[in-house]
This record gives C-alpha cells, sequence and structure tokens, in this order.
C-alpha cells in the first residue's frame, strides 16, 4: 500500500504545483441579460495590473448593498471569470489589503461547466461571518485582490472575460456575477454559465443497482476483529508521510456513538518531539475502487482538545495507488486535505482537493491539478468525490468545490484512505502535550456511477434505516 511520503512531503517544497488555472482571455460580448432591476448588491472593479500580460492579475473590488435591509457578507459571493494559460498551471489568490479585512476574505478557484474563448476558470471572492455586515447603501470599501502564477512566470490576462484594462478607477462591472444566499443578484455570467443555473433538478433517490462499499464503522476498538474482517487496515507501520521519527499509532484510532450514529475518532499528539508524536490513519486493504463516487462525513478540528494550537496538522480524505516508477503515467491519487492551522507554505487555514497524474520524488516534479478554499472548515462536512470518463468533480456540503480534468483520471484502482499527522514541528515549538480529533461518521463508494450529494445522502439514509452498518459489493480488481 503506498503512503503518502512522497506526494504530500515534497509538496512542501513546490507548493503545490497544480491546475487550478487563471488565464488569458480577449473578451467577448455579454450574452444573456444582467439581473433584475431589484438587486440587493452591485459590484465594482478596478485594476492596477492594466497590461494584457502581467506578473499577476489584480481585480479590485467594492461590494454595496442596494438593498433596504442590513445584508450579510457571509452570505455573498462574487466571481471572476477567467480563461486557463495552460492545462498544467497553478495560481495562487492573494489578499493585500482590504478595509473589511483580508483575513476576513477568501478565494477559491473553480472550473466552468460550459467553457468560452474568454473564460474556463473563476475566482470566487466569499467573506467569513468576520467580515460583519452591510447596512443599506454601505460598501465593503477597497479590497485590494490580486492571483498569480504559482511560479511566478507571466500571465496573459489579455483574454479573460472579466478583466477590463481601462477600469484604473471604481465603476460598476456587470462582468463579475454577485451572488446572496445563493441566488445570482448581479453580473452576467459567459454563456451557460450562470452560478445559480443548474442544468436540472437532479432526482434524490439514487439510481437503482451499482456495486457498493458502505461502513458506519460500528466497531468497538481499533483492535476489534471485525474491522480486518472487513477490509480496513489500522495502520502501525513506520514511514510517511509524518515528522520524521514520529510513529502511527492504532490505539489513537477509537470508535463511539454520536447523534445516534458510530463515529470513528483519529487522534494525532503531540508534544513538540518527534518521539512524542503519534499520526493516525486507516486505509482499505484492497486497492479495488475506481470510477464512481466517493463520500464521507468528515469533521474537521481548528483547534487542540487542550494545550497550545498551531501544529501544522493536515486531516484527510483520499483515495490512492502506489508511484511504480518515477513519473509513471498509471499513478493516481485524489485528496481532500484541510491544513486548519497553514502548512506548506501557507499561514492560515486552508482546504485543498487535489487530483495526482504523476510525480518524481527526486529532483521534485509534480503533474497534478488543484482546487483551494482559504477559510475555517472546523466541524462536520460532506464530502463527495466522483470520478467518470471525463472529469473529476469535488464536493462539499452539497457544493461544488472544484472539477479536474480528464488528463487527472485514474488509470489503476486504489485504496481509500483517511488519516491525520503532522507535516512538521515548526508551527507549535511548545513541549506542552496536545492533540487534535479528526471524526468519521461514515464512508462510501459506488462503483461507476456518479451520484450527486443529494443521492449519496439518500443511499446513506436507505442504509440506516434498513439497519446496515456494513456492505462491500465491490469486486475484487
Amino acid at each position: 500500500m503506498k503512503s503518502r511520503t512522497a506526494p504530500s512531503r515534497l509538496r512542501i517544497a513546490a507548493a503545490t504545483s497544480v491546475a487550478m488555472a487563471m488565464g488569458t482571455a480577449g473578451l467577448t460580448a455579454l450574452t444573456g441579460t444582467a439581473s433584475a432591476a431589484t438587486d440587493d448588491v452591485t459590484v465594482q472593479y478596478r485594476t492596477s495590473a492594466t497590461g494584457v500580460t502581467a506578473d499577476q492579475a489584480e481585480p479590485w473590488l467594492k461590494v454595496r448593498n442596494t438593498g433596504s435591509s442590513t445584508l450579510p457578507l457571509s452570505s455573498v459571493k462574487v466571481r471572476y471569470y477567467f480563461k486557463a494559460d495552460s492545462a498544467g498551471t497553478s495560481y495562487r489568490f492573494a489578499c493585500s489589503w482590504a478595509v473589511k479585512g483580508c483575513a476576513n476574505i477568501t478565494g477559491t478557484f473553480g472550473t466552468l461547466a460550459n467553457p468560452t474563448a474568454t473564460a474556463d476558470r473563476y475566482l470566487d471572492i466569499g467573506f467569513t461571518a468576520g467580515a460583519g455586515t452591510l447596512t443599506p447603501g454601505a460598501d465593503t470599501g477597497d479590497m485590494q485582490l490580486r492571483f498569480h502564477r504559482a511560479d511566478w512566470q507571466t500571465l496573459n490576462q489579455g483574454d479573460d472575460y472579466s478583466f477590463g484594462p481601462s477600469q484604473t478607477s471604481y465603476a460598476d462591472w456587470s462582468k463579475v456575477t454577485a451572488q446572496v444566499s445563493g441566488s445570482t443578484v448581479w453580473g452576467t455570467a459567459p454563456a451557460g454559465n450562470d452560478p445559480t443555473d443548474p442544468p436540472t433538478d437532479p432526482p434524490t433517490d439514487p439510481p437503482a443497482g451499482g456495486q457498493s462499499l458502505f461502513d458506519d464503522f460500528n466497531y468497538t476498538t481499533s483492535s476489534d476483529p471485525k474491522i480486518s474482517a472487513n477490509g480496513w487496515n489500522v495502520r502501525s507501520n513506520s514511514g510517511g508521510p509524518c515528522v520524521p521519527g514520529a510513529t502511527w499509532a492504532p490505539e489513537n484510532v477509537t470508535f463511539a456513538s454520536s447523534g445516534g450514529n458510530s463515529i470513528m475518532n483519529l487522534r494525532t499528539s503531540t508534544a513538540g518531539t518527534a518521539e512524542s508524536t503519534k499520526h493516525t490513519e486507516v486505509l482499505t486493504k484492497a486497492t479495488k475502487f475506481k470510477n464512481g463516487t466517493y463520500a464521507a462525513r468528515v469533521k474537521f478540528a481548528d483547534a487542540p482538545l487542550s494545550g497550545p494550537d498551531g501544529d501544522h496538522l493536515v486531516q484527510t480524505f483520499f483515495t490512492i495507488n502506489d508511484l511504480k516508477a518515477p513519473m509513471a503515467d498509471d499513478y493516481a491519487e485524489y485528496d481532500f486535505e484541510y491544513l486548519p492551522n497553514g502548512g506548506w507554505g501557507e499561514p492560515a487555514n486552508i482546504l485543498y482537493t487535489t487530483s495526482w497524474e504523476t510525480y518524481n520524488p527526486d529532483p521534485w516534479q509534480a503533474v497534478n491539478q488543484h482546487t483551494e478554499s482559504r477559510q475555517s472548515y472546523a466541524g462536520w462536512h460532506d464530502l463527495v468525490l466522483t470520478i467518470d470518463n471525463n472529469s473529476i468533480k469535488y464536493y462539499v456540503d452539497g457544493q461544488l468545490f472544484g472539477t479536474h480534468d480528464a488528463a487527472y483520471l485514474p488509470e489503476r484502482p486504489m485504496s481509500i484512505n483517511f488519516n491525520q499527522w503532522l507535516i512538521d514541528l515548526a508551527g507549535q515549538t511548545s513541549t506542552t502535550a496536545r492533540s487534535y480529533d479528526e471524526q468519521v461518521d461514515y464512508v462510501l463508494h459506488v462503483k461507476d456511477q456518479v451520484l450527486t450529494p443529494a443521492q449519496v445522502a439518500a443511499k446513506v439514509s436507505a442504509y440506516r434505516t434498513d439497519g446496515t452498518t456494513f456492505e462491500d459489493k465491490v469486486p475484487s480488481s
């Protein structure tokens, strides 16, 4: 079973060379109609990076409340559209300065369902609760935002849908869209890409058939013989990814009842030394999972149970197979990775979804694509990953988080894994003992079927209504 050592440990130096791209794009005529006159917000835009080519794009924005009631900024999302430079380029979001505080502004990259000549990607700008509210007529003030290629190569923004080279002072800008509580209230998206225009209302009943793995994690201890009988391995062997010299501790995997369901708890603990650091991992013994739907309900934690906070922690749900040779094109890995205290060059909490094609450990070279969101994800979250013959899609709490390209589809089956571990001991150097918990409610895989998040929920509910705590009908690969 391939450990996580190479992709994640070496990504520290690489700082996630991935491809949730930004782009290059000359503007085409707007299509469709702008929102109705009863807009709740307007968005103003300007840029100080006016060149067709630039070191970074600088979409500076203001959001104004044009409604008649106080508006929580946490309900607002602004979307900036652009064209990818190339399929393998990674981009980074940053906030240089903002009246509302950069810590209260998030940036998440995504892929459009219907690419156009001037847009196949977008950057969603959101707000945490700390951004507060806007009273009627008030605006956010300056938000000096930017994004750049991860390798800092020159980017081309000349064919980006939302780019306005002549906008050197703030003015209303309909080539960005704004949503309030999920409804588009401002701007015009590229053709066929209204953020609130789903193609249809998908059925919630899961399709019939489908060979499935479902586990409610209804076990007693990490040594419960049912765990192994049901195809799981509670890791105890040494190796990465982890702090060198740390151990993988089966005894730190426990089970309990919560809210009427059984819960698996992965605890990672440290007192600031390698010898005191214990990581946890649970993974399937079989590598037999490929296309279809993967889902889990996971509780991430921002803070330790006690003791000082700040460790560079990674909390995960992922699938993976082994790298048979450097740059082997049949390697595959698909990750949800939450870093509550940053790491890999990030200063604060960030959630990554990453699709891996291959890598070379030495010298480091990565071929992958990712989506990221810089905000807290503490608490329970429904995570869904779907893989078909066309794309890889990641969902968080029923919302599409990222779509990754066909170039990253798996060639071989994989295992299903959960782990929690420390990147290093640099985030918190105290020798006071502390521990962090990642909890898992259930896991589901349906072979060769793409389910919506609503269908996943319906299928899990059906298992629980029937009293089924475990099922594995997925054939060996």
